[in-house]
């Protein structure tokens, strides 16, 4: 299948993305206005304008509507905060549904703050992150499965976005990975997970090599055991992408290498593995092999990495 005909079948397909989700602040400060407080002689960083992102999941939901399928939800859990307010409008200006949104007045709206310098256009400094260090509340966490459950019949893909590195705080719990796995005979997910993909069961994971390599070395003794790690998982197959050189496709018949061409000098590769994720699945969704999938997701992956920040692919640049 060709990216013209993947392309031409993504405007009749509907995607849900479920997981952490976060606003990315981009703020530009001016080095020349940086002189210190006068309470407290500490130098100043004086933002003169800033942008605000849908980040983590909203990065995938960014590249669906971009790629122009059909319709694009999220389904994840902010604050009732100000921080909240500005992810719902980011999201409206992305063609991207909020209507499976849950908002909670006891949980913080995740929010990274990237500094940027005016004069070099460089992220030069500390980041400030608004964070949440307690587990997600329980009312929170049992109307997130009521939605998946309620909800999923009516996509055609449904993406998990884990993004947690350690076990509490994060939206995808235990909990929530046993409903995905209930629905998993039934309803096409693809699951991209930083550091439970143990815990998921009869879905397809697409972890990078460092995850999968970490994972099957704690596991199993070696950290090429990636047959082990889809037997142990049950998935129908496992996606282990190497940067720009390939993916180690994994299935119960054996492991299959498909090279893909290095991009070179690549701008920023932030967001490259939610941009190959949201390009592959949608190609299969359409009916692409896998193969020609990952190829698919690649061409999408390798345009914006030469965009600054986590930026998208339109079908126009595709195809050019």
């Amino acid at each position: 299948m060709t990216a013209r005909e993947i392309l031409h079948r993504l405007p009749s397909l509907n995607a849900l993305v479920v997981g952490d989700l976060c606003l990315d602040r981009w703020c530009t400060y001016s080095p020349a206005l940086s002189e210190a407080s006068r309470e407290t002689g500490i130098p100043r960083v004086a933002v003169v304008r800033t942008e605000v992102t849908p980040g983590a999941a909203g990065t995938v939901a960014n590249n669906l509507a971009d790629l122009g399928v059909g319709s694009v939800s999220l389904l994840g859990l902010v604050g009732d905060d100000g921080f909240g307010y500005e992810l719902k409008h980011a999201l409206s200006r992305r063609r991207v549904s909020f209507e499976l949104l849950l908002t909670h007045a006891g949980y913080p709206t995740f929010t990274y703050t990237k500094l940027l310098n005016e004069v070099t256009g460089v992220e030069d400094l500390p980041r400030v992150d608004f964070v949440s260090v307690e587990p997600i509340p329980e009312p929170a966490e049992r109307q997130v499965i009521d939605q998946l459950q309620a909800w999923a019949g009516r996509f055609d893909v449904i993406f998990i976005c884990d993004q947690a590195e350690t076990e509490i705080g994060g939206l995808i719990t235990p909990a929530v990975r046993e409903a995905i796995a209930q629905l998993a005979d039934r309803q096409f997910f693809f699951v991209d997970s930083r550091a439970h993909l143990a815990g998921f069961r009869q879905v397809p994971l697409k972890p990078n090599q460092e995850e999968a390599e970490t994972l099957c070395q704690r596991l199993f003794g070696h950290p090429r055991a990636f047959g082990q790690l889809r037997e142990l998982t049950q998935a129908p197959w496992l996606m282990v992408t190497h940067g720009g050189d390939g993916v180690m496709l994994v299935r119960p018949d054996g492991e299959t290498w498909i090279p893909t061409e290095r991009v070179a000098k690549p701008v920023d590769i932030c967001g490259a593995g939610d941009s190959f994720s949201a390009g592959t699945a949608m190609a299969m969704a359409a009916g692409a092999s896998p193969e020609a999938a990952i190829h698919f997701g690649h061409r999408v992956a390798s345009i914006t990495v030469m965009k600054r920040g986590t930026g998208t692919a339109t079908p126009e640049e595709i195809l050019a």
